[in-house]
């Protein structure tokens, strides 16, 4: 019995012992982490002796594919504090030198100590008071800064747009939220950081590289120099600069055109992807979101009912109308269900049974390529009823829906193409699946007949129009398009010089390419021929609740084609009304590099037109 006693005893005495060993190594390892792996506690101790100023890179300069300068910097001053350093500051006086009144002054104290907005605030180190200040501010400020302690000056720089041009694809600058600051440690908080456009997908390639300036401080807080004579100053690395494949004159004179009118106008030269202008209507002028009024302007810019806010561009989400039917072509010469010679009729429009497809007035019946010179409803409603009902080549109208999906897929619909910009959307290109739960398994050609020309389900954006084009003027092959045509000292990204093939032949291209070319010459483009190159153009007039959209795309010149062109104009009606012209002005503008006295005449009228938002009058 006393044996067992001595034992227990004996592990009672092992187990204190073997948790006091415990306790001991945890406070070790917590004081080696703290002094030796973490330095927290010796910054804010060299905080108390130690000044670092952070030196900011200027962000790269944004040219146009010609060299004109569209975006540099402007110098700007920043007023820093740091909050257990101030001592006796007359904030009366502070407020009437910075022009700000005192309920302000106690505002933005508060904003700044709130650890939920301001992560990783410390009293020790330099907030953003106020930002942006002009050089005269700045001035009036410095002469009176030693009688604000704990406030410091920091240089920067914003943004200073050259023109009024370009505002979605050049994008803007702000202030990082905490998101941005949780996603990458590079920014701390009152850091800028490019929000839309150009400014944001390039965003590492434009910011450069922060340097740092070490000052040392005598116990009272004043500075005394350089810390052991600037050796451990880092000095910044400018930002790169960027040249857009935009030429800016183009998008100027689009951007004209489009005036008081909702909608879209995008140019690709075909050989490289290079976006040639991207223009979204209503636009905005880029410098309304510079300064200290960019808060104020952005918000009255979001709550504008037109959304000029919105890249129509690339978000907004169209049915293509007539311009779509060439991708049909395509489709049903591919499979063989038509060849060049295959006629249809076609009486004011498709007509099978109670099913109705309307139609202009045009010579019936026709082959494939009048057809396409006169944008026969008929011809293509036809077509597509032969593909999907055709059981010798295809099992099932669903088998033939999924092969038609798969040429759409392959021409860049359905799909974000992958444009350098943010907020692209995909459109819609429905499928088998698609129709199956809509009609519960129950459906056939004529039930989504529509979407032989372009309507129905079927929605495009303005880019894929344009790269459908794109396509063509290729002869069968697109680049993803990119408004970027170069970054300083870097290659371009090869998903941007990589071509895509699609499902289609060459030889079935050029027969495309000739219907489009005698659509200019004798059918619904005639008001895009001229004299000086061969034009190829295909209209749409896009059905909507209210008055129709007009749609345009076209190529030039038919060989060796250096622009590809998609115009987009919201309750414009009959393509050739707007679209046509407009498009034509522009690849007139971009060949010929001006408008001769008749376009010019031509581009004054058009501007004039007004399409009072939604309504389509005139």
């Amino acid at each position: 019995m006393e044996n067992r006693k001595d034992y227990r005893l004996e592990k009672r005495k092992f187990v204190i012992g073997g948790a006091a060993v415990v306790v001991t190594l945890v406070f070790l390892l917590r004081l080696f982490a703290l002094q030796l792996m973490s330095d927290d506690y010796k910054r804010n101790a060299d905080s108390n002796a130690l000044l670092k100023q952070v030196l900011f890179p200027a962000r790269g300069a944004i040219s146009d594919r010609n060299g004109n300068l569209l975006v540099y910097n402007q110098p700007s001053y920043d007023v820093m504090v740091v909050m257990n350093e101030q001592v006796g500051v007359d904030t009366l006086d502070l407020c009437e030198t910075l022009g700000i009144t005192p309920e302000w002054y106690e505002q933005r104290m508060e904003e700044i100590k709130d650890r939920n907005h301001n992560l990783g605030y410390s009293s020790y180190t330099q907030q953003v008071f106020m930002s942006q200040l002009s050089a005269e501010e700045y001035s009036s400020f410095q002469e009176k800064m030693f009688l604000y302690p704990g406030f410091y000056v920091q240089k920067r720089t914003i943004r200073q747009y050259n023109c009024a041009n370009a505002a979605h694809i050049l994008g803007d600058v702000g202030e990082v939220s905490p998101a941005d600051i949780e996603e990458d440690d590079y920014y701390r908080s009152g850091d800028y950081i490019g929000k839309l456009g150009v400014e944001r997908s390039y965003e590492r390639q434009l910011r450069g590289e922060k340097g740092v300036k070490i000052l040392l401080r005598d116990a009272q807080g004043r500075i005394k120099g350089q810390y052991m004579g600037g050796a451990l100053d880092r000095q910044p690395i400018p930002g790169k600069n960027v040249t857009l494949s935009i030429d800016i004159d183009l998008q100027a004179l689009g951007e004209r055109l489009m005036k008081n009118k909702l909608g879209s106008i995008v140019a690709i030269e075909p050989s490289t992807g290079e976006v040639l202008c991207m223009v979204s209507s209503p636009s905005y002028d880029p410098n309304l979101l510079t300064g200290r009024d960019r808060g104020k302007n952005s918000l009255a810019l979001a709550a504008d009912p037109m959304k000029p806010l919105l890249n129509r561009a690339i978000m907004g989400q169209y049915p293509p109308g007539s311009t779509f039917k060439t991708s049909q072509a395509l489709t049903f010469l591919e499979e063989g269900i038509i060849t060049t010679a295959t006629s249809f009729p076609c009486n004011h429009g498709f007509h099978f049974r109670a099913l109705k497809v309307g139609c202009h007035g045009h010579a019936s019946p026709l082959s494939l390529i009048p057809a396409i010179a006169t944008s026969c409803n008929g011809y293509f409603c036809w077509g597509l009823y032969y593909m999907f009902a055709n059981r010798k080549k295809y099992s099932s109208v669903q088998e033939a829906m999924t092969r038609w999906k798969d040429y759409m897929v392959s021409m860049g619909f359905g799909y974000k193409l992958g444009i350098d910009l943010p907020g692209e959307k995909r459109g819609m290109i429905p499928n088998a699946e698609f129709y199956d739960k809509a009609y519960r398994g129950s459906w056939n050609g004529l039930t989504v007949i529509s979407i032989a020309i372009g309507q129905g389900e079927v929605n495009l954006t303005p880019l894929q129009i344009a790269n459908l084009c794109a396509t063509i003027a290729n002869r069968g092959y697109y680049i993803t398009p990119h408004v970027v045509r170069e970054v300083q000292d870097e290659p371009l990204d090869t998903m941007y010089t990589k071509r895509h093939y699609t499902m289609a032949s060459r030889k079935n291209y050029e027969y495309i390419v000739e219907g489009m070319r005698n659509a200019v010459l004798g059918g619904t483009c005639r008001v895009a021929n001229n004299p000086w190159f061969e034009t190829c153009g295909k209209t749409g007039t896009a059905q909507n609740r209210g008055h129709d959209h007009s749609v345009f795309m076209g190529f030039a010149p038919k060989d060796n084609p250096k622009i590809a062109i998609a115009v987009y104009v919201e309750n414009g009606g009959w393509g050739a009304t707007f679209g046509v012209p407009i498009g034509a002005l522009l690849m007139e503008q971009y060949i010929n590099g001006q408008l001769s006295p008749e376009s010019e005449a031509k581009a004054e009228q058009i501007e004039e037109k007004v399409i009072y938002y939604g309504t389509g009058e005139r």
